[in-house]
This record gives structure tokens, sequence and C-alpha cells, in this order.
């Protein structure tokens, strides 16, 4: 077989076994963290209106309310709607990481399939080669990623610099 057929092999079996698992972050993932460091950059005892972040961060609007819907209900966000409203986080920078940031945009970051949280238990698992290397990455990314917090990402003095995530 040559690696042209290979690779897509390798991509349709990828579709089929780990349907939606994927090791790059999706374009709400990365929204949410932007959103979540620009909130920590204009921080007040003032809620910032969605029209303001959406202008900041080149986000339409619409777009913009799916995120913060999810980043609110999930307690991240406190939302006021009505003049004067907007968003705001409910803790301090320091206390988000962007491990859990992403992980309630994605779901997983698991690298494959059968570490993600909840999986059924893989019927391979016992002969498993791999299975340490992937979990070997797994506790790589996650304490990587849990080791970030919106501070470390945030410059409050800096506010209004564009910064690409």
């Amino acid at each position: 077989m040559n690696v042209p057929q290979l690779t897509r092999l390798h991509r349709n079996n990828n579709r089929k076994e780990e349907k939606g698992m994927s090791m790059i972050v999706s374009t709400k993932g990365r929204y949410a963290l932007r959103v979540m460091i620009d909130l920590a950059e204009h921080r007040s005892e003032k809620y910032v209106p969605l029209k303001e972040v959406a202008a900041r961060q080149e986000i339409s609007e619409k777009y913009l309310e799916n995120i913060l819907k999810v980043l609110v209900q999930n307690g991240f966000l406190e939302g006021l709607r009505g003049k004067g409203g907007g968003y705001r986080l409910t803790r301090e920078p320091d206390q988000y990481t962007v491990g859990e940031i992403l992980t309630l945009t994605e779901g997983s970051l698991a690298p494959v399939s059968c570490l993600a949280q909840g999986a059924a238990p893989c019927p391979r698992m016992s002969g498993c080669r791999t299975y340490n290397m992937w979990k070997g990455l797994d506790d790589l990314i996650e304490d990587y990623f849990g080791k970030i917090t919106l501070a470390d990402l945030a410059a409050p003095d800096e506010a209004g610099n564009d910064y690409v995530i």
C-alpha cells in the first residue's frame, strides 16, 4: 500500500472510530480562550458588553453568543441583560486554567478515544502496545494546560494589543 492510500485509510478509520475526536482545538475552543482572556484584561466592577468583546476579538456577535452561553451555563462567566449588561468572570483570572476552558468547549483533549473520560473499555487494552505512549501524551497535555491560567495569558497593562491563539 502506498502512502496516499495509507493516509486515506487512516483518516477514514479515525472518522469511524473516533468520531468528533481530534487533537486540533476547534474554533469554539480558541474563541472561548480569546473571550476569557479579553474579559480578564478588561476587568472592572462593570459588565463588559458582548458588542465590545466581539469587536475587539473580531468574532461575530451571533457566534460569540453561543460560546458565552456555554461559559455562563457552566459558571465560568456571569451575564447580565439590559442597560449596563454584559459579561464578567466569576472568579479571579488565576483561578481558571486553559485545561478547564478547553475541556469545557472541546469535550476532551485526549489524543485517542480510549482515554476520553467515560470511554467504553477497549477490548484490545490487555494487548495494546501503544496505550502507555498515548497515556503519556494525554498526561503531558493535561499537565501542560492545567498549569496555564488566564492570568498567565492576560496582560491587563497591555489590553488592546492584538494577539492570536
